[in-house]
């Protein structure tokens, strides 16, 4: 029973966060925007289309348009126009009820963290409108 009771113990913080799956990510993100914290300082934005379209912004920076699609491992994979390389993150809940993005590979401490969630649009402009 102590053998039992301490593999629980140890199991614990395991138990603080869950994955959350890319159906799930959907329903939470299509049609907001999330804005997201790295260090306790402001990092980024990105807004969610219905369509798995996105767009991303770093804090005072340039805003760059992508899509978003889960892989085989069910993590979210976001491709950009500037990179088509895909970025593969883990979407986590926390216990707390936050809500954290761990770039694949990456450790908790990396993790971008959900400031806010809104409905607001970003402001970038579209592409090709002029100067």
């Amino acid at each position: 029973m102590r053998l039992i009771l301490a593999l629980l113990l140890a199991a614990g913080p395991a138990w603080a966060e869950r994955v959350v799956t890319p159906d799930e990510f959907h329903q939470m993100v299509t049609g907001r925007t999330l804005h997201f914290d790295r260090f306790g300082e402001a990092f980024g934005a990105e807004q969610y289309f219905e369509d798995s379209r996105v767009i991303w912004a770093f804090e005072g920076g340039q805003c760059q348009r992508g899509i978003w699609f889960a892989n085989p491992e069910g993590q979210i994979c976001f491709v950009y126009d500037s990179d088509p390389t895909p970025q593969c993150w883990d979407f986590i809940e926390m216990e707390d009820g936050a809500f954290h993005a761990r770039l694949d590979g990456d450790a908790p401490s990396e993790d971008l963290v959900t400031r806010d969630v809104s409905r607001e649009s970003l402001d970038c402009p579209l592409p090709d409108l002029g100067v």
